[in-house]
């Protein structure tokens, strides 16, 4: 399947977060996006070096820039379990914006076309690190990266395109 692209419809799919009161809850990704501006960022893994120290700590400083450029919603989303993605989300006390959204079994990664076989280093089947600009479920801006690099998905990339 070829990667999402701009002009392509956001696919629906759910994903998995602890709510409020500590319970595990299915979301879809539809109802965090339709009618509304958002964010959707993926990374390869939580904890992984790149992703805990540059790309999540990017958009949660910059949040308060994208939230003020109109965004309603920012998304992370990484091949983990929803207890991963708490403990990792945790880690970051000063986040008040940025939602951690678990996709397990890379079932929502697949539809974005942007799966990452890292099967070699032990990792399995990833996302690739991504970030999407989308508006009322059309994706404006779809920042892809190669293999496991950080060049165009950052936070101020994301920025460029608003």
């Amino acid at each position: 399947m070829a990667p999402i692209a701009v002009g392509d419809t956001l696919p629906d799919g759910n994903l998995s977060c602890f709510d409020a009161e500590d319970k595990p809850q299915q979301v879809s990704v539809h109802s965090l996006s339709a009618g509304k501006k958002v964010i959707i960022f993926g990374v390869p893994g939580a904890f992984t070096p790149t992703c805990s120290l540059k790309h999540v700590p990017g958009f949660i400083e910059r949040a308060g820039e994208l939230k003020s450029k109109g965004v309603d919603e920012i998304i992370c989303i990484s091949v983990n379990d929803p207890f991963v993605m708490k403990a990792w989300a945790n880690t970051y006390p000063e986040n008040k914006d940025v939602k951690f959204l678990a996709d397990g079994s890379a079932t929502y990664t697949h539809a974005l076309g942007l799966e990452l076989d890292l099967s070699e280093k032990g990792l399995g089947t990833r996302s690739r690190r991504f970030a999407l600009l989308v508006e009322d479920l059309k994706v404006k801006a779809a920042n892809i990266e190669s293999g496991g690099e950080f060049t165009v998905s950052s936070a101020d990339d994301i920025l460029k395109a608003l």
